[in-house]
């Protein structure tokens, strides 16, 4: 990526650091619950808040956000969240905590939307893909070594020294912005009514539906990850916690190895997809008794599990191609509608169905996915005239 390449892999370093923010308090929800004198449920408004909020006000903020020159941008989501791990560090208040996870919520799509935009506009075309996957590589990184960090240092420091860890990543991200960052005044933005235009085009709705779809197929099971290993293949809570590192640790492999199949080959890549998905599942719900066959199945279970961000993101960009900005702003909030979507039913599968059963729900939402990708295909390409304006500027090549 040349004199690039320092850029794109800071704006990684701030998604690893929202990531961690964002869900690093996953892992520490018991102590939140002892520490600050709460129910766990009342506890676990801290995860079901931030995701509601960056569902619904994501475009909104997208749109609001267009007109500010990218670094300012960056570099404003950045400090908020920097800020907001300060005052879960410092504060004993659960409400305060509370209201300081809605203030970021509102600058995480911002910072994915145009960090993603930013990215593949830094490098010539033929590299925009590798740009959207070292980006995508700061979630991967943020789930294999983020959570456990932060986990981590609440059991064995305090509370207060894991979020300190995640306002650090931030602050180390946000200098990285401002000292690397192209300066430049904001260029033209397209109108508020351009940018909304694009969601007249029924393609764009089948490919926000295989979204949503493939996010629920990855989350109905992932977010049983520990009651599954532990319920149908009866492994110990030491062993399914190592096996959640290295189902982050080969997520970052896989999120290369899907890049580079995205280069080569993209549409038969995001069909092929949803069917290794299905598939996946298959050989999970057939070995899940046994320990061994289980445990190399989670190691290709990483591996394809990453692929899902940045195969949805990739899909949906070719229909968004005028307003991109607002298009990955699109993918961030239907990309936290399927997880929500996901995990709902994969707990209704538990209620009802048994933990062994899981992996074909998540089969199910896979094999919707392809039926919505397959009916995208049908339209064809774009139609004439769309992402004529996202050509042009590509022409220009204005960095900011």
């Amino acid at each position: 990526m040349g004199k690039t390449g320092p850029v794109v892999l800071t704006l990684s370093l701030g998604v690893f650091g929202i990531i961690t923010t964002e869900m690093g308090v996953v892992g520490v929800l018991p102590r939140i619950s002892e520490e600050l004198g709460v129910t766990a449920a009342e506890a676990g408004w801290l995860v079901g808040v931030f995701a509601l909020v960056v569902a619904v006000a994501g475009p909104f903020a997208t749109l609001l956000a267009s007109g500010v020159r990218r670094k300012s941008v960056l570099a404003a989501a950045l400090a908020v969240f920097a800020a907001s791990n300060a005052v879960y560090a410092l504060t004993d208040s659960f409400p305060v905590m509370l209201v300081f996870r809605i203030v970021p919520a509102l600058f995480h799509p911002v910072f994915f939307a145009v960090a993603l935009t930013a990215a593949t506009r830094l490098v010539p075309r033929e590299k925009a893909t590798r740009a959207a996957t070292t980006v995508f590589a700061g979630v991967t990184l943020g789930f294999a070594f983020g959570v456990p960090i932060t986990s981590y240092l609440a059991e064995h420091l305090s509370l207060a020294a894991a979020f300190w860890f995640g306002a650090g990543a931030n602050l180390l991200a946000l200098l990285g912005i401002l000292a690397l960052f192209p300066s430049a005044p904001a260029e033209q933005r397209l109108s508020y009514g351009d940018q909304l235009s694009i969601l007249n085009r029924p393609r764009l709705w089948l490919s926000l539906a295989a979204v949503v779809l493939v996010f629920a197929a990855m989350f109905s099971v992932y977010g049983y990850f520990a009651e599954y290993l532990e319920r149908v293949t009866h492994l110990g809570g030491s062993t399914t916690g190592a096996l959640l590192m290295a189902f982050g640790t080969v997520m970052v492999l896989g999120n290369l190895l899907f890049g580079r199949l995205l280069e080569r080959a993209p549409v038969r890549t995001v069909t092929a997809f949803p069917v290794l998905y299905a598939l996946l599942y298959a050989l999970l719900h057939t070995v899940g008794p046994w320990a061994v066959p289980t445990v190399l199945a989670v190691l290709l279970w990483g591996a394809v599990h990453s692929g899902g961000l940045v195969v949805s993101q990739t899909w949906l960009a070719r229909d968004a191609q005028d307003a991109p900005e607002f298009g990955n702003s699109l993918f961030i909030s239907f990309s936290n509608l399927g997880i929500t979507i996901g995990s709902a039913a994969g707990g209704l599968v538990v209620a009802t169905a048994g933990t062994r059963q899981l992996p074909w729900a998540g089969a199910a939402f896979a094999l919707a996915a392809l039926a919505a990708v397959l009916l995208r295909r049908r339209l064809g390409p774009e139609a004439p005239g769309e992402g004529t304006a996202d050509r042009a500027e590509r022409r220009t090549r204005v960095r900011s």
